[in-house]
C-alpha cells in the first residue's frame, strides 16, 4: 500500500539515521587522516560498480562511508547504466572537487514504498539501487551485505541528497573490534547541513526522513530516533562552528557532531598527532582537510561515559 504523502511526519515515525557518505579522492589517504583523528577503520570495501569504501562504525548503529572510485571503467558503465548512487557521486566531484559530504542516508524497511512515496512528491532522483557486496571483519571474518536504496533530492542535481537504505542481508561478523575508538567516539549526535535558504529545503528533508521541522528561520532541525538533522545558512554555521560555509548551493552536508566519552581524551590525542582543532564551548571543532569531507565536532556525552577506571 502506498503511504499518504505529507510533509510533516508519517504515522509510523522518523526514520533513523543510517550512515552518511564522505567522498574522497583515495581510500589511503581518508584512512590515515580518520586513523589520526583517533578512529578505528574497517578493512576496505569494494562495490560492484566500481566504488569503494573504508567505513567507520560507531557503537550507536550507525557510521561514516569515505567513498572513492576504485575503477573508474566500472564507474563510467555504471553511469551509463543509470546508476544514480554513483551518478550522484560523479555529479557532487565534478562540482565541489573529490573531498566532500554527500548524503545523508536512512534507515528504512520498505524502500520499494520510499520509492513510491519520492515518486509521489516529485522528489524521486531516479531509479532503485539494488547489490551486493563482500564485507570482512577486522578478524579477517567474511560475509556478504545486501542492500536496496531509494534516493530523494531537491532540484539541485549536483547538490547533497538523502537516500533510504534497506538491509535485504545484514552481515553476520562481529563488528566490536571496529567500534571501539581511541578517541572515545560512540555515536552521531547531529548531522548539519547548510541552504541558502532553509525553508526550501523543508519539504525534501522532511518527506525523506519522515519528520517535521523545527525551529524557524536561520536555524530548523528534524529529530530522527538516533539524532538531530539540523540544517543552517550559512551564517549561522559559521557563527556556531567558526567555519566558512564554502559555497553557495541548495543543499549542502558540512558538519558531523559525535558523542565522545570524555572531551579530555580528545584533546590529548589531538595534540598528540599534531590535529588543528578549536575549543567552542562544549565541542572541539576540528576543519575539514584531505581524507576528512566534514567538519568533524566531538562532545562529551554523559550518558555515553562509563565509569572513568
Amino acid at each position: 500500500m502506498t503511504e499518504t504523502m505529507t510533509e510533516g511526519p508519517c504515522p509510523l515515525g522518523p526514520y533513523p539515521l543510517d550512515h552518511l557518505v564522505l567522498p574522497t579522492a583515495s581510500l589511503d589517504v581518508a584512512r590515515a587522516r580518520l586513523v589520526s583523528l583517533g578512529f578505528v577503520v574497517a578493512p576496505t570495501g569494494i562495490h560492484p560498480f566500481g566504488t569503494e569504501n573504508c567505513c567507520v562504525f560507531l557503537e550507536d548503529g550507525t557510521y561514516l562511508e569515505p567513498l572513492a572510485v576504485g575503477n573508474g571503467q566500472a564507474v563510467a558503465k555504471a553511469i551509463a547504466d543509470r546508476n544514480v548512487f554513483v551518478a550522484r557521486d560523479r555529479a557532487y566531484r565534478d562540482r565541489y572537487g573529490s573531498e566532500g559530504f554527500s548524503a545523508l542516508v536512512l534507515g528504512t524497511e520498505n524502500a520499494d514504498a520510499d520509492h513510491a512515496r519520492y515518486i509521489e512528491a516529485g522528489l524521486s532522483a531516479g531509479d532503485m539501487l539494488g547489490f551486493s557486496r563482500a564485507f570482512t571483519d577486522a578478524a579477517g571474518k567474511s560475509d556478504t551485505a545486501s542492500f536496496k536504496l531509494a534516493f530523494a533530492s531537491g532540484t539541485g542535481a549536483t547538490d547533497a541528497f538523502l537516500f533510504a537504505c534497506e538491509r535485504i542481508n545484514a552481515p553476520k561478523v562481529d563488528r566490536t573490534a571496529l567500534q571501539i575508538h581511541p578517541n572515545g567516539a560512540t555515536g552521531i549526535i547531529e548531522v548539519v547541513a547548510v541552504s541558502n535558504e532553509p525553508p526550501k529545503q523543508h519539504r525534501l528533508i522532511s518527506i525523506a526522513t519522515r519528520s517535521p521541522a523545527t525551529g524557524q528561520g536561520s536555524s530548523t532541525a528534524f529529530g530522527l530516533p538516533n539524532a538531530t538533522l539540523a540544517l543552517l545558512d550559512p551564517v549561522a554555521f559559521e557563527t556556531r562552528f567558526g567555519i566558512p560555509a564554502g559555497a553557495p548551493s541548495e543543499l549542502r552536508f558540512a558538519g558531523i557532531v559525535f558523542s565522545v566519552r570524555f572531551a579530555d581524551t580528545v584533546a590529548k590525542l589531538f595534540a598528540a598527532s599534531s590535529v588543528k582543532h578549536e575549543i567552542r564551548g562544549d565541542d572541539i571543532v576540528v576543519r575539514p582537510a584531505s581524507g576528512q569531507g566534514a567538519a568533524f565536532i566531538f562532545r562529551e556525552k554523559a550518558w555515553a561515559s562509563p565509569i572513568r577506571p
